[in-house]
């Protein structure tokens, strides 16, 4: 079926379905990334956003089982790609990446020029858009506006391994790979949701993880609250991705919107302090303005410059912009997982 995707300021393009045929509304951003399609529509950072591949070749090894995942389902709103393969090869494969998109009811379409596509957005900035498929017509919606962790977070507490330590992940989104992570590093692992005051309830622990999630943390202002507490515990905690925000606001730092955010598998980071540069896998659009007192940057892109990491100069909190839980990706940053368990 015809489809057509329309850009705030009405640019339009012009494509064809091959995913669910139900029109949506959502924050259209880019990806960078060749491979991992699987794992980055199942990441809930993706939720509210329609995602633009600009790899041209989308669909060529299928779908692999759920297991291998980021969550339980398709997060992305929608997505957008320059050309579908319908004829998957892989051995892991189990269906069409068309076929899932249709069980999920998630819209997915070809558009030819994604090249152009992600350097408007690359331009003009992230903007917000629409896909609409065939005369069903829909107004144009910010995501940003809402509390998108709320809405893809663990409303229970799930409690996995049995080791010495005990680790409280706080689930904002969290991708299923930062649990596995860490349970394979002989550690006990509590997932509580986003705004469960585990510090109220006097749930022990030796370490917070702050998980990533999509949306603004700015509008999550229960679990900067509640990471207010954990800092004045001086419990070891480690933030990723949105829990690098967190920390930040939660220690009175500040964020904002970058420009068109980052997202791949491929942004380099140097370490402050040395010539080290480290491979990274990345997806936000939201980035830190201010580093609070009594911390220090700890890493920055080497792209835009712009911040990718905290330390807190004595005391045992760390946080980083992108994914050390590679998956998909690569894996130099694995470490910091290493790094955080040192300090508990």
């Amino acid at each position: 079926m015809n489809a057509k995707l329309i850009l705030e300021g009405k640019t339009e393009f012009v494509g064809k379905s091959f995913g669910y045929e139900g029109s949506v509304a959502g924050e259209v951003v880019f990806t960078t990334g060749m491979v991992g399609y699987p794992e980055s529509i199942t990441d809930p950072s993706y939720f509210g956003q329609i995602l633009v591949f600009t790899y041209p070749l989308i669909g060529n090894y299928g779908v692999a089982h759920q297991s291998t995942w980021e969550s339980q389902g398709i997060k992305a709103t929608a997505i957008i790609v320059s050309q579908y393969i319908d004829t998957p090869s892989h051995f892991q494969s189990t269906q069409t990446l068309g076929a899932w998109l249709k069980s999920e009811k998630v819209p997915g379409i070809e558009i030819t020029d994604t090249r152009y596509l992600a350097q408007l957005l690359r331009t003009k900035g992230t903007m917000l858009g629409k896909i609409v498929i065939g005369n069903d017509d829909i107004k144009i919606e910010n995501p940003n506006e809402k509390n998108l962790v709320e809405q893809v977070a663990t409303k229970t507490i799930r409690e996995d391994g049995d080791g010495k330590k005990t680790i409280v992940l706080i689930d904002c989104g969290a991708k299923d790979n930062t649990r596995r992570h860490l349970l394979s590093r002989d550690v006990k692992v509590v997932t509580v949701p986003w705004n469960y005051d585990f510090i109220a309830e006097d749930m022990m622990c030796d370490g917070v993880v702050i998980s990533n999630g999509p949306g603004d943390p700015k509008t999550v202002k229960e679990t900067i609250e509640i990471v207010k507490k954990i800092l004045d515990k001086k419990i070891p905690t480690l933030g990723i991705c949105l829990g690098n925000q967190i920390l930040c606001l939660a220690a009175g730092g500040d964020t904002y919107k970058l420009k068109f955010g980052h997202r791949g598998q491929n942004q380099p980071c140097i370490m402050v302090g040395s010539k080290r540069c480290f491979l990274t896998t990345q997806n936000h659009g939201f980035a830190i303005s201010r580093v609070p007192e009594g911390f220090k940057p700890w890493f920055v892109n080497a792209n835009d410059n712009t911040n990718e990491g905290i330390i807190h100069e004595k005391l045992p909190f760390m946080s980083v912009q992108f994914h050390p839980e590679v998956n998909p990706g690569p894996m130099d940053t694995e470490w910091i997982f290493d790094e955080f368990l040192k300090k508990i």
